[in-house]
């Protein structure tokens, strides 16, 4: 999506999958579903906030990545157009921040 001019769908879309990620750990440590963006973020937080030997700076994606959700879903917000280098940056992002999920859920690649 990045590649054809869609920054803000490819960014969007990178915030979902690390949202997704985040939520799958959520369940998996305490068995709930959070019930909005917000209260994913928040628990997430609570969550991972003393695990050691975590990039903080990748932790704090999914909080900062919210952004691409509200300019891509109503065009409000910080920064309401994303640039092809912001949407390539969120997919890096989300890319490291989904590899750390799987790591601490135990999923192994392949």
């Amino acid at each position: 999506m990045a590649a054809v001019s869609l920054a803000k769908i490819a960014a969007r879309s990178a915030y979902y999958a690390a949202y997704h990620a985040a939520e799958a750990l959520i369940i998996e440590r305490t068995g709930k579903v959070a019930k909005s963006h917000s209260g994913v973020r928040s628990e997430f937080s609570r969550l991972l906030k003393d695990t050691p030997n975590i990039e903080k700076e990748l932790l704090k994606f999914i909080g900062q990545a919210y952004k691409y959700k509200e300019v891509s879903d109503y065009g409000v917000g910080q920064g309401v157009v994303i640039s092809h280098k912001e949407a390539i940056e969120a997919i890096n992002d989300a890319t490291r921040f989904i590899e750390l999920m799987s790591g601490l859920l135990g999923i192994s690649e392949g």
